[in-house]
């Protein structure tokens, strides 16, 4: 390519106005003053710098629909200006994730927010959630504070809620949430299951909360994916209906006994190590359902894991099996 007389060379001159994306990612900026930021830009992505204080110029970004801020130096102070530029009300995604907040930040100026995340912060309530608009599909507030489930019900939809890694001890107000499908609430102090008749679920984490029985989950019939590991569960019940189920992993639980899954015939992941399980006697009934279909099953830590020939046994009884515990069968 040859060069213009302005010393560029002619076919890489680029015309900054349809620039759309800006990644700096990791550039450990304190501020943006020696960064251009192009009218035309749809995405900016501030993951990973030091910032404490939003640009005035990002309000004027008219096309803007995703803002990342994640992992930044921001507290409340710091990004209540968002509250008031109109210019980007058309936002769709916001990420607040892995910053010094401590309340919801007022984002009612977003008419279209599909994706919201204030995880990672030091929030303590769910107060101003009702500021939030019902367009929402995405609402993730782990790792945080946070004591009650509330001011969702407007969210009607809402297709994933991660609230998992809080203080959270009831399961509540979700029962508006009808387009719910993913629900993730481990790492709480929840002690009974309480879905508020939410029969489209399709993914459910309750992992290292307080659990010691599993009813509650009867009427989610399209649940595909169940996590309940680490919990005090005694016994397997609750599970018949779930005939959609392709994982189930209650590991680290006080089970004794395989039971209510011989029914279920698409269960392709069966994790139930670290338990109290003491023979394989009666497997082959118990999982009957998905003999065919089962890929993967987690057994080790059980008393019925030390026995001879514990692999073949499980090779014979299930003939499609590509894992026993951390074994990849060839």
């Amino acid at each position: 390519m040859e060069e213009d007389g302005n010393g560029w060379e002619e076919g890489r001159v680029e015309d900054e106005s349809q620039v759309h994306c800006l990644d700096l990612t990791s550039f450990q900026l304190h501020d943006l003053g020696e960064v251009e930021i192009p009218e035309s830009l749809e995405e900016l992505d501030l993951t990973a710098n030091r910032l404490t204080k939003l640009d005035p110029r990002i309000g004027l970004l008219l096309h803007l629909k995703k803002l990342s801020l994640r992992q930044n130096l921001f507290d409340d102070d710091g990004v209540e200006p968002i509250s008031g530029w109109n210019t980007i009300s058309g936002l769709h995604e916001l990420v607040l994730r892995d910053n010094k907040l401590r309340k919801i930040p007022d984002v009612s100026i977003f008419k279209n927010l599909l994706v919201f995340d204030v995880s990672f912060n030091e929030i303590s309530s769910l107060n101003g959630l009702s500021k939030v608009s019902n367009t929402l599909e995405e609402l993730y507030v782990s790792k945080n504070e946070v004591t009650k489930m509330e001011e969702l019900e407007h969210l009607h939809a809402l297709r994933i809620l991660e609230l998992g890694s809080n203080n959270l001890r009831i399961m509540e107000n979700l029962q508006t949430l009808t387009n719910l499908q993913e629900l993730w609430l481990g790492r709480n102090r929840i002690r009974m299951v309480n879905l508020c008749g939410l029969n489209c679920i399709r993914k459910i984490s309750l992992q290292s909360n307080r659990l010691t029985c599993m009813t509650g989950f009867q009427e989610c019939v399209a649940l595909e994916e169940l996590y309940l590991s680490h919990n005090g569960i005694q016994k397997m019940e609750g599970l018949a209906t779930l005939v959609n189920l392709r994982v189930l992993d209650i590991s680290s639980n006080k089970l004794t006994a395989i039971e209510d899954i011989e029914n279920l015939t698409r269960l392709e992941d069966l994790w139930l190590n670290d338990n109290q399980i003491a023979s394989l006697e009666g497997l082959e009934l118990a999982v009957s359902g998905s003999r065919e279909k089962l890929t993967t099953i987690y057994l080790e830590h059980n008393p019925c894991a030390g026995f001879p020939n514990y692999s073949t046994t499980l090779k014979k009884l299930f003939p499609n099996l590509q894992q026993i515990d951390s074994d990849i069968l060839m």
